[in-house]
């Protein structure tokens, strides 16, 4: 069966970042001997193919994707009665747009560029301002539901997908069950997809390789440096601002404490909710309210997705910068209220956020197999970007938790002191 498909005991024992840096290695070792020799075409015929199957399956699924889990997601929705989770949300929101905030200053300060193919042929028009790009969202808000689907339309689907999840919302239960169901075959369909990345990831490594030599794997570095210093950024300094300005006292011995008792975990683990129990346990030892984080861990693990906002805003910069799209102020404040909205979304994909890339990349018109690459430029990279992000995620849920606890800002010296390790 697919679901059970694994790269034998050995990639068992990798993970699927662990294969797909194995796939890497392999790719590059292959064809720089390969390049300028005869059966260096013939290499690159069979990498070409490999790579153009597995883009074209997570193009062809990504607009599907993202339509059944926004409708789904507001279906299922229920307004919920305790306000105390309410400042826990607030901090959840404006982090996320702070770290994409963080992610746009990175991306102008050391713009990255990325070997793109097909960016000719690409016929769509490039906006050359917020003007236009306004113009170019209502005019994909004014079409049907099919029509978004077939030609990806994301503006189009997201429109959709919202109404027709607030639609269902008044539906019985039976119904939304089903939507929901429908939600986790498409997602489980992306994860068959997904776990062939290692193929896939070599073959357009070793086209790439092949065509430009070492000089893409540089781009791709950049872009990785770009995401993680970003991440870093918002650790070390956007978080604990935003905690300092709520409970008015020096942030960093809980800030520390959070990414050693549950980041260096979920940095391995490389899952927010497989990280929940850790939180819930670590929130127990800070002594915190338990109504409220019983309540914000989960949610936080769903939704508090720094990582994924700052991984959308830079992978979708980089293929602006390399397109030679203007970007003014203003289309940047749109680019980061669309990453924090495939952020929120971005637990329910497989992958993470980056099958929503394309979702942002719509707003500059960039064309949608152009969109796919960068979402294969994710893939490549996502062996350190991963972890890194689901480290972000997880110990942001912590600290936003005990930063918006009442009880917690009341006792002065709790943040300093040292907390048990979490088993």
């Amino acid at each position: 069966m697919m679901t059970d498909f694994r790269w034998g005991r050995l990639g068992q024992r990798l993970g699927l970042g662990g294969q797909v840096a194995l796939a890497l290695l392999a790719a590059v070792v292959l064809a720089l001997p390969a390049r300028g020799a005869a059966w260096g075409a013939h290499l690159s015929v069979a990498g070409d193919l490999l790579g153009m199957l597995f883009v074209g399956a997570l193009k062809a699924v990504a607009p599907v994707l993202v339509f059944v889990l926004v409708a789904a997601a507001l279906a299922r929705h229920r307004t919920g009665s305790g306000s105390g989770i309410r400042p826990v949300l607030v901090l959840y929101v404006a982090g996320m747009l702070l770290a994409a905030l963080v992610a746009v200053s990175a991306s102008f300060l050391f713009p990255s560029f990325v070997p793109l193919s097909g960016v000719e042929a690409a016929s769509r028009p490039v906006p050359s301002g917020v003007g236009e790009v306004l113009r170019n969202l209502a005019g994909k808000l004014a079409v049907n539901p099919v029509q978004a689907l077939a030609e990806a339309n994301y503006v189009g689907i997201l429109l959709w997908a919202a109404l027709i999840g607030l639609a269902l919302r008044h539906a019985g239960e039976a119904t939304r069950d089903m939507l929901a169901d429908a939600a986790e075959a498409v997602s489980r369909v992306v994860r068959w997809i997904i776990r062939l990345a290692p193929l896939g990831i070599f073959g357009l490594v070793l086209t790439t390789v092949l065509n430009t030599g070492l000089e893409s794997l540089g781009a791709y570095l950049h872009v990785l440096a770009v995401i993680v210093g970003a991440m870093v950024f918002t650790a070390l300094v956007v978080n604990p601002l935003i905690v300092w300005v709520k409970i008015r006292r020096n942030p960093y011995p809980l800030v520390w404490t959070c990414l050693k008792e549950s980041g260096l975990i979920a940095f391995f683990v490389r899952s927010s909710v497989a990280n929940i129990p850790v939180n819930l346990a670590l929130c127990k030892k800070l002594g915190l309210d338990e109504e409220t984080y019983s309540v914000s861990i989960p949610l936080g693990a769903t939704m508090n997705m720094e990582g994924a906002s700052i991984t959308i805003t830079v992978l979708t910069l980089a293929a602006v910068h390399t397109l030679g799209i203007p970007v003014g102020f203003l289309t940047a404040f749109l680019l980061v209220l669309v990453a924090v909205v495939g952020a929120c979304g971005a637990s329910g994909v497989p992958g993470g956020a980056l099958p929503l890339v394309p979702m942002a990349c719509s707003l500059f018109n960039i064309d949608h197999d152009v969109a796919m690459q960068m979402v294969a430029v994710g893939l490549i990279i996502m062996v350190v970007q991963d972890p890194c992000g689901t480290m972000l995620n997880s110990s942001t849920d912590v600290v936003f938790t005990a930063a918006a606890d009442p009880s917690y800002q009341q006792r002065p010296q709790l943040a300093a002191e040292p907390v048990q390790q979490v088993s």
